[in-house]
């Protein structure tokens, strides 16, 4: 039977050496910013969800949930995608 005090997350995080998935022990009231901590994860400024939906910091998630670290964009898709179609009519 499980210890109803504790609650079980998986924090994921994209950093550029490649994804990272730890696995935490929580207290049954702690919050997303505490998961972040535990999992060691460098995550200044960075925007936070549980399974893909944007929430704060305070949010507290439940057992067993995803709780993920969205790296930045470094560009901006649209801005990109025009570039390209640039690029490929320059070819012809």
């Amino acid at each position: 039977m499980a210890d109803s005090a504790f609650k079980h997350c998986l924090v994921a995080a994209d950093r550029p050496p490649g994804p990272l998935l730890v696995s935490v022990t929580l207290p049954s009231a702690a919050t997303v910013a505490d998961a972040i901590n535990q999992a060691r994860v460098d995550s200044e400024g960075a925007a936070t969800g549980i399974w893909g939906v944007l929430c704060d910091r305070s949010t507290v998630p439940r057992d067993g949930d995803r709780v993920e670290v969205y790296r930045p964009l470094t560009a901006d898709p649209r801005k990109r995608r025009r570039e390209q179609v640039v690029r490929a009519a320059r070819r012809r």
